[in-house]
């Protein structure tokens, strides 16, 4: 933790923790969770996430290797999009321990 006090910019700390910031970072990430998905799909389990919104997340989670985008040479051409093995240990890991945390505690951070 020494390097976050000297280095806040790049403190791996602060880049974890900024995955968080995007409200939809998670929540594409628990919907991925289950099995790979077409967008179209993502779009509609999420729900209440405009097209613009998707794309931008779907390129944020790619650029920090979370999930992958994978192209079937199919007519029509198919795109999912899945969980890497860093994206699966994030939601294995740091997600499920903040659920557990929030279903013990949510109610006691509404005023």
């Amino acid at each position: 933790m020494a390097d976050c006090y000297e280095l806040v910019a790049d403190c791996r700390l602060r880049a974890a923790t900024d995955l968080f910031s995007h409200t939809w970072n998670p929540v594409v990430l628990a919907a991925l969770s289950q099995a790979p998905r077409r967008r179209v799909e993502l779009r509609a389990s999420i729900g209440g996430i405009s097209d613009k919104v998707l794309s931008e997340t779907l390129r944020r989670l790619l650029g920090h290797g979370l999930i992958e985008r994978r192209s079937y040479a199919e007519a029509p051409p198919r795109v999912e999009y899945a969980l890497t093995a860093l994206g699966r240990s994030l939601v294995d890991g740091p997600m499920r321990a903040l659920a557990d945390w929030t279903l013990e505690h949510g109610d006691d951070l509404i005023p």
